[in-house]
């Protein structure tokens, strides 16, 4: 505020002032320009979130399905060789049948379908079947003179193809008497001819229940359609297996639902948007059900609901604006009518303070204000506070927990009002985004550096720190660019340590471009608090101009709350300046580290050569763990999944083609948590970057550990690597270490 009010002065000796209109138009501007970032900022986000959420609820849907669908596959598998040695006794058949759908709860028939005459004596169709009806079950013969199987898709297809497939939904009059969809594979006589097919029947009520779960909007809905485009779920139950996709958009006038219909049959994913015959917008998310079906689903929301409330607000902002604006001219006009030079005063000065107030309440919104932030955990607790010297500032903190890793960072824009409040409300949304993705300091910093170089933010600089912090074991990973040294404090008590954190020198942010940023580590123990600050705590100054110093604030520190520590440095800074006026920012932000280190009930090992061959001893070995922590056959099946595709994954990136390794499996486990390290001594590989599974192949054509890091996601709370220097003589090039965690409570 100093500076503006010395531009002022300087206008009215040298008798110049800036028209009354340009100051309206400057503010209008820089609040336009302000809303308008938040809004897309918002937009952004939203549309973001909004599409992981629907990709998400897709994949879940699909693996549901895709679970379902392997367990029949797999069971009528397991059966073909059965029908194949009881060939010689066709009545012997029912025995098959039988035990197919009574093992197979999802299954609600199983029939053996033969070539005609293939028994003379049993005539030209001979087709044992069982289906269960009113929760028993039933035999027939299929094969009568108005159930022609041999015509029917159940039927032909796997004759033709050779191998199994599922069959278009249909109606199956004369047999199940249920919509169903058909899993059929060919069946060989000794001499390896096509003698029939060995069936499993699906009813697709399940189906509905699956698609119709949940839903991302209260208005959003889903729906399945086959290969040939025929609804097979959908909120209206009379166009399930009645009307098409085709039937049902005809009213459209948008011709976007035409390649939409056309993308969805020929199995591929995406996301559009498309006008309805009411004219409402819609957003359409589709993508295949995995294997060889042909089906496809899709999540389809509303424009108004995903955007309803951002618009709102939007307009509510320009309201204020407008408002704002509106009160500035009306101030305007009865200042001219008393001087015009002090009207051109009180226009800059009106629109300047109109400027910072918004600008403030902004920029305040973009920091964490709630305290303690994670009242759920007992591991971390973290209090920071943002005292401001003018209306706004350059001054910044941030943190959120992700993959239990604690981000954070603290930074401090070299400049005073409106363009270091961008640059800060800039670079604070940078560490977000760019910090989602990256869980290396020192990268997180160079991404931040070469963008806020590349865009030139107003020639500012910005001194800042970022760290990352492992919850489960205290390890801090952090990088400095020319900010103040954080102070660790040790656990309270007496003899608690006090001590500056060890920090290499680097340049702050936006100097220059290709800046290697070094990263560092410590571990912090149980009990400890990193305390960080900004300049304006050690250059608080007095009315004579006396500094309050490193040596006052290291004395002023001392073992406490995070919240404590704050108030104490506060209370501290003011009994030392005594009133005097605030010259700068002052922000600061202390952490305690309080993870409570648990005794192991559980420590067991494994090691594997790297050939996919020994993954049956790995289900062995975590069946095992999970026995042994009392887990269900649900839970054991998940660790079980996420494990193995973690394991092979390694075993198929880390050691090149041809190379011998091993992969060891360590599992450990305390009160609180279920933990497996997976080590090799392979290339670096993460696979928490690796591409995602090729969901076009079938599922006998995909490799083991296909599903990707996705499924690894959804049955673990976190999922961490690390490349690691080596410690045996196996290991000289180094080490991969691949985390994964879950909570037992």
């Amino acid at each position: 505020m100093n500076k503006w009010k010395d531009k002022i002065r300087k206008l009215s000796t040298e008798n110049r002032s800036l028209p009354g209109i340009a100051v309206i138009v400057i503010a209008a501007i820089l609040l336009e320009m302000t809303v308008a970032m938040q809004y897309q900022s918002a937009t952004r986000g939203i549309r973001s979130e909004v599409q992981h959420r629907a990709e998400t609820e897709l994949d879940m849907k699909n693996l549901e399905i895709q679970n379902v669908m392997t367990a029949v596959e797999v069971a009528v598998a397991n059966m073909v060789w059965d029908v194949e040695q009881r060939l010689s006794k066709p009545d012997s058949m029912y025995a098959v049948t039988e035990k197919t759908v009574v093992d197979n709860e999802v299954i609600i028939g199983s029939a053996v379908a033969f070539e005609p005459y293939y028994y003379p004596e049993k005539g030209e169709q001979f087709s044992p079947y069982t289906f269960r009806t009113n929760g028993r079950l039933e035999h027939k013969q299929l094969g009568t003179d108005t159930y022609r199987y041999h015509t029917m898709e159940w039927y032909t297809a796997p004759m033709k193809s050779g191998r199994g497939s599922w069959s278009e939904p249909y109606f199956d009059e004369g047999g199940g008497e249920i919509i169903m969809s058909t899993y059929s594979v060919p069946i060989h006589d000794a001499t390896g001819r096509s003698v029939g097919v060995f069936t499993a029947d699906v009813s697709l009520d399940w189906l509905s229940q699956v698609i119709n779960a949940r839903h991302i909007y209260p208005s959003s809905f889903n729906l399945m359609i086959s290969r040939t485009g025929r609804i097979m779920a959908c909120p209206v139950d009379s166009y399930v297996m009645n009307r098409t996709i085709q039937e049902v958009t005809s009213q459209m006038n948008d011709t976007t639902r035409e390649r939409i219909n056309a993308e969805m049959m020929a199995g591929k994913s995406g996301q559009s948007m498309v006008t309805d015959s009411t004219g409402v917008k819609k957003y359409v998310f589709y993508g295949p059900v995995e294997g060889d079906t042909g089906w496809s689903m899709a999540i389809v929301c509303s424009d108004k609901e995903i955007y309803g409330e951002l618009r709102a607000l939007g307009i509510r902002l320009m309201l204020m604006v407008l408002a704002g604006l509106t009160l500035m001219g009306f101030i305007l006009w009865r200042s001219i009518r008393n001087s015009r030079r002090l009207a051109d005063t009180e226009k800059q000065k009106t629109a300047i303070e109109s400027e910072l107030q918004i600008a403030s309440s902004i920029q305040m919104g973009l920091l964490p204000k709630v305290f303690p932030p994670f009242p759920d955990r007992t591991d971390v607790d973290i209090y920071a506070t943002l005292l401001p010297a003018k209306e706004v500032g350059g001054d910044l903190y941030d943190f959120y927990i992700r993959d239990e890793k604690l981000f954070f960072c603290i930074g401090d824009v070299a400049g005073k009002g409106v363009p270091a409040s961008l640059v800060m409300a800039v670079t604070r949304t940078l560490f977000r985004n760019i910090s989602a993705r990256e869980a290396k300091p020192h990268r997180i910093m160079a991404a931040i550096n070469e963008t806020g170089t590349e865009n030139d933010l107003n020639s500012l600089f910005v001194t800042f720190f970022v760290g990352v912090l492992d919850l489960p074991t205290g390890r801090l990973r952090y990088c400095n660019a020319g900010h103040e040294v954080p102070i660790l404090i040790g656990a309270p008590g007496s003899g608690a340590k006090i001590s500056l954190l060890k920090c290499d020198s680097n340049l702050p942010l936006g100097i220059m471009r290709d800046v290697d940023f070094t990263i560092q580590e410590t571990t912090l123990e149980a009990g400890s608090t990193l305390f960080l600050y900004t300049d304006g705590l050690t250059e608080a100054m007095k009315a004579d101009g006396t500094l309050f110093g490193d040596e006052r604030m290291m004395k002023a520190v001392k073992p406490d709350t995070p919240k404590g520590i704050v108030e104490h440095m506060i209370h501290s800074v003011n009994a030392f300046v005594k009133g005097a006026e605030q010259s700068d920012d002052l922000t600061m932000l202390a952490i305690l580290y309080n993870r409570q280190k648990l005794s192991a009930r559980l420590l067991r090992s494994i090691t594997l050569p790297n050939d996919v061959q020994a993954i049956p001893q790995l289900a062995t070995f975590i069946d095992g763990v999970c026995e042994a922590l009392e887990f269900d056959a649900g839970q054991t099946m998940e660790m079980n999944l996420a494990v193995e595709e973690a394991v092979v994954n390694v075993m198929n990136y880390a050691y090149p083609e041809g190379t011998v390794g091993e992969v060891q499996i360590d599992a450990e486990a305390n009160e609180e948590r279920l933990k497996f390290t997976i080590t090799d001594y392979g290339a670096p590989f993460d696979p928490t970057t690796y591409a995602k599974a090729d969901t076009t192949l079938s599922a006998e054509d995909r490799p083991i550990g296909g599903l990707g890091i996705f499924m690894i996601r959804q049955y673990m709370d976190s999922i961490n690597y690390e490349r690691m220097k080596g410690d045996t003589s196996a290991s000289k090039g180094g080490k991969n270490v691949l985390t994964l965690r879950k909570r037992l409570q």
